[in-house]
This record gives C-alpha cells, structure tokens and sequence, in this order.
C-alpha cells in the first residue's frame, strides 16, 4: 500500500484534541508532531494489528492443543465402537444366524429325508467361515471374546462331528425320515440338546461383546464432555479476545474509516466537488488521498466523456437521417424506375410479337436481348426493393407454424415443381416465432435454388429440424449440382453468381435476402461445406418460450 510522506508515518491512533491533517502535503512541523505523538504512546494501525494477530495466534495455538486432544479421545473412542464392538457385535449376531441355519437345515432333512431340507445347512456352513474371517480380526486385542469365539467353534465342529454328520449319512443310505434313535443312538430331540451348548457359548461371547461396548460407550460419553467443556471455555476465551481487539479497532480504525466511507459515498453518488479529509491511521489516510485523487481523475474523464457522448450523438442523428434518406431514396427510385421500364418492356414485346419473322434474324435477335434485358431489369428492380423492405416495414411477429409456411412456399412454386417432377421430403417442424411473409421467403428462396440447381436426376428436397439448445436447427438439402466449399460465404453476398445467367436465370440477391431474414429474426444461416453431393443448408429460429420450458 502506498503511503504519503509523513502523514503515512504519523500516529495511526486517533486521539482527541489532535487536528485531521488535510489531503495535502503535511508541512515539517505536521511530521515532527506526528513523529512525536508516535513516540509518546500511540501506536500506528500495523502495530495494533500485529499484537492483535499475536494475541489471537497464541490463544489458537492454545485453543488447538486442548481440543485436538480431547478431540482425539473422542475420535478413539467412536472409533472402537463404531469400527470394532459394533461391528463385532453384528457379526456374532449373524455367526448365531449361520449355525441355527445348520441345526435348521440338518433336522429339517433327519424329518423329512428330501434333499432340499438340507440347503440351509451347506448354506450355513459356507456363512459360518466367512463370519469367522470377518470376526477374528475385530476381535484381535480382546482375550476373552477370541476364547469365547473359539469355544463356539469347538462346541459347533462338536455338533456336527457326533450328531449333524452321522444323521446325514444315515438319512442318505437308508433314504427315511429319522424319527428314533439314530445309527449312532442320537435322537432329533438330543440334537437339539446337543445345540444349546452352542447358543450359550453364544451367549457368552455376545454378553462380553456388550459389557465391552459399555464400558467404550462410557468412554466415549466422558470424553465428549470434557471435548464440551473445553469447546465452551475456548469459545468463552474467545468472545473476550474479540471484544478487546474489536474495541480497540472501532476506536482506531472504524470510526476514521466511516468518516472515509461517508466522503467517499458521497462523491460516488454524483458529488465529484466534495473534497475529501482523510483520517485515523497512515494507512487509512494514504486511502483517502488516492480516493481524492480518483475523483479528481474522475472529474476529468468525466468532462471528456460527456464531450465525447455530445459528439458520438451528434453523428447517431446523421446517421439515422443519412439511413433514412438512403432507404427513402431506395423506395422511391425503385418505384420511379418501375414505369418507364415497364413501357420499355412492353414496346419491346410488341416490336417482338408484330415484326417476329418480318425482319432479318439479327433484327429478331435483338429485339429478344432487349425484352430479356427489360424482364431481368424488372427482376432485379423487384428483388432490390424486396431486400430493403426485410427489417424496415416490421409487422407484428406471432406464432407460425413451419410446416404451414413450407407448405405454402411449395405451392407457390408448383408449376415448377410439375415441369421437374421434384419431390420433397419433409419431418416434424415446429411453431416459431417470427413473421409468416418473411420465413414463407426463405423457404421459398432454397426450394427454388434446389429447383433450378438440379442435376440430371427430378429434384429431391429434404426438410429435417432438432432442437439445438435454445434454437431449432433446420436442414434443408437437396441433390442437385451442388457449391464448393471455397463458395460457403460469397453465395450470401448480393449480387454474387457462381453461374452464368444464360444457364441459371436469377438476380443473384436470393440468399442475400434469405440471410437477412434469418438474422432479422435472430437466427444464422451457413452452408454445410462436409456435404459432397447436393448442397445442404443449415439455419437456426429461436425456440417459443413455452418450448424451452418443455425442453428444460
């Protein structure tokens, strides 16, 4: 930050009786009282700041010892319970699942000898060692609940050795229910004795597992309270910290800094005369003289500005008036120009329907060039005040249908449609917004060059939309003589031919005018230079509104 010369090294503190400098350069006496008062006691804005952060450092440093260890007891504790004893508790529950399985299924099969019956107990095997795998290691470091893991086991491996197995091979070779005694003098019923050793082997093991979770528990209780206490003493610790320093910044800093806030409101809310009085602090005050300086900046920008807007206006007018004189000129002329051409066509077709064949072949040659001529000028002259009419007569745009208007444009056309048997092919078009005469144009405009750009094959045009964000986007190809891609610009430029006229008739404002439209209605228009046989042409239309909301 940049400071003034001996204001910005003067007392930061403001102290009563001691006069605001001014925005200008303080004087030797200004200084030698500031270095003064400095020396005295007050202390600059850095330094006040700097004890500040010191203070609030140590009492960080302090605040994240004590809670980090108690937060970490309480982390250790959660942790034991929530990623051990629980866990542990869970897969003890579901090892007492997989062996009352066994038991189920290995009597459901003694009662009933059908194969079936006996799933449950292979099932129960299979649960039983993947419930082993996962408990042992969430056991590890507990003594008593490993024995008591293991006394389970025994008692189970017990199980299966004297009663389980036997009762399945028995019921295997004779193919019969057991419903005595067995081979090996185990009864149904002695079975189901024989298990409830292992349910209170069970028991046991779960009965240690929650005194265990108990005592975690407890502990994660004491240690969320002391994490509690220290928490409210830090946070308590803390509050007076903050009312200290902040009340030695109000004084020191705040108070200078609203009177700074104050001037400078008032010179942003059009006041660029107020002079500023920068206070409290160095730094405060080398922020107030840039301030002052800013507006100063300001104020001079702002004389040019004006003088600049008065100007630019002035030119804005001209061109307006120069524009409408233009497209005055352009309406008028092409309206002057109509009469006298449509006499000059008329004589023409008169010499040309009176003398045919009475005079010599030149004769006849040139009154045909002059009729010609009379008819493209005629052409030209209608196309012309077609273009200039696009944008600047605006009607009321509303929703049109384009299926309705290409409908409309293909019928429009349809003794040229039947002279080259074309065919067109058209999907779903939707309803835009837009001005029915004008689009009715465009899609006029491109089947009329499919028509007369055609190859040797009948013309075949295909219509195609999507939607593209918050645009339609439009296909409209055909399969004619196609355009080079070094053409995809200079075709939309007005009066620019890619043909001789006496093999392609036209005034060469077709795509000219067809841009126009697009871009007057917001949309744009380019040729797809990827296609190498027909041309295609790619145009957007913005989508309604109530489309958009569909489409989101």
């Amino acid at each position: 930050m940049r400071r003034s010369d001996g204001a910005a090294r003067s007392s930061g503190l403001a102290r009563p009786g001691l006069a605001r400098p001014g925005p200008g350069r303080p004087t030797a006496s200004e200084r030698a009282s500031g270095m003064a008062a400095r020396f005295s006691g007050g202390w600059p804005f850095g330094r006040i700041i700097g004890v500040g952060l010191l203070i609030v450092g140590l009492f960080s440093l302090l605040a994240i010892g004590v809670g980090g260890t108690a937060l970490a007891a309480l982390t250790t504790a959660r942790e034991r319970l929530v990623n051990t004893l629980d866990p542990a508790a869970f897969h003890a529950s579901q090892l007492e699942v997989e062996l009352l399985n066994q038991e189920t299924g290995v009597r459901g099969y003694a009662l009933s000898a059908q194969l079936p019956f006996l799933q449950p107990y292979n099932d129960g095997l299979a649960g039983q060692r993947k419930e082993v795998a996962t408990l042992r290691p969430l056991l590890a470091g507990m003594p008593e609940a490993q024995a008591d893991l293991n006394q389970v086991l025994r008692r189970a491996a017990s199980w299966r050795v004297t009663y389980a197995l036997p009762t399945i091979n028995q019921v295997k070779t004779t193919g019969k229910p057991v419903t005595g005694p067995s081979a090996t003098g185990l009864s149904v019923n002695q079975g189901k004795v024989d298990f409830d050793q292992i349910r209170a082997a069970l028991a046991r093991l779960q009965h240690n597992l929650a005194v265990q979770r108990k005592q975690a528990a407890g502990t994660l209780r004491d240690a969320a309270s002391v994490l509690q206490v220290t928490l409210i003493v830090i946070a308590v610790a803390l509050l007076a910290t903050v009312l200290v320093l902040g009340f030695g910044l109000w004084r020191s800093a705040i108070l200078p800094l609203r009177r700074l806030a104050s001037d400078a409101r008032q010179v942003a809310e059009g006041d660029f005369e107020h002079q500023m009085e920068p206070g409290g602090p160095a730094e405060m005050r080398a922020v107030g003289l840039d301030v002052n300086r800013m507006r100063e900046r300001i104020l001079a920008e702002l004389s040019a500005v004006q003088a600049a807007n008065a100007s630019l206006e002035a030119r804005t007018e001209d061109l307006q008036r120069s524009n409408s004189e233009l497209e005055q000129f352009a309406y008028v002329a092409s309206h002057d120009l109509q009469e006298p051409l449509r006499k000059v066509a008329s004589f023409c077709q008169l010499l040309q329907r009176r003398y045919a064949g009475r005079l010599d072949a030149k004769a006849d040659e040139y009154i045909e060039h002059a009729v010609d001529g009379a008819k493209r000028m005629q052409a030209l002259i209608n196309d012309l005040l077609a273009f200039s009419r696009v944008g600047r007569t605006a009607q009321r745009r509303e929703p049109v249908s384009c299926a309705v208007l290409l409908a409309q444009a293909w019928a429009n056309l349809a003794p040229e449609v039947r002279r080259t048997h074309a065919t067109i092919e058209v999907g779903e078009l939707p309803v835009v917004l837009g001005e029915a005469s004008l689009l009715t144009a465009v899609f006029q405009n491109l089947i009329n060059n499919a028509l007369k750009f055609r190859a040797d094959e009948p013309p075949r045009v295909t219509v195609s939309v999507r939607r593209d964000g918050d645009f339609w986007l439009f296909s409209f190809s055909d399969n004619g003589i196609g355009i080079g891609p070094e053409y995809a610009e200079r075709i939309f430029v007005i009066f620019q031919r890619l043909h001789d006229k006496a093999a392609y008739p036209g005034t060469g404002i077709g795509l000219a005018m067809v841009r126009k439209i697009i871009e007057y209605h917001g949309g744009r228009i380019w040729l797809d230079t990827t296609i190498t046989a027909g041309a295609r042409f790619w145009f957007t239309l913005p989508a309604l509104p109530e489309d958009e909301d569909a489409g989101d």
